[in-house]
């Protein structure tokens, strides 16, 4: 057998040793679960019932083939476990999931954030685009 099988072997070998399968790349010193996070709309009915349970509602249009989409996600995450926004219910749907709930919002680009407020079906803001500065704007804007 070759020389570098028997490398490939001992590497693979020593990986296991030190790094055991089962301990994942999680922040093991994390103790507590995140209070909020970005909740994914299934149904029209869901989005519009979240809107009516809740008084601001931050929504995120995306599409699973948008690399801004996949860009910003992770700083939406991290604002909707953001102590300063625990007031604001985050929630995001795919356009072409629910294509018809996406032509009744107008959404012509992706990603589009709608926030609304106060129960109305009408949303107060409008940002299109991934724009991290101008999110936290909209949110602040918004907070109580």
């Amino acid at each position: 057998m070759s020389t570098n099988f028997f490398r490939t072997v001992q590497s693979s070998f020593r990986h296991s040793v030190y790094r055991p399968s089962h301990i994942t790349s999680i922040r093991q010193f994390h103790t507590t679960l995140p209070k909020m996070t970005v909740h994914n709309f299934e149904t029209a009915e869901a989005f519009k019932q979240a809107i009516q349970e809740n008084k601001v509602v931050l929504l995120d249009c995306f599409a699973t083939w948008c690399g801004p989409c996949k860009a910003i996600a992770p700083i939406l995450a991290k604002h909707s476990n953001d102590e300063q926004f625990k007031d604001i219910y985050f929630g995001k749907i795919d356009v072409d999931d629910l294509p018809e709930l996406s032509q009744e919002l107008g959404i012509t680009a992706m990603p589009t954030f709608l926030l609304f407020k106060d129960g109305k079906a009408e949303p107060a803001e409008r940002l299109v685009g991934a724009n991290p500065n101008a999110l936290v704007s909209i949110l602040k804007k918004h907070i109580e």
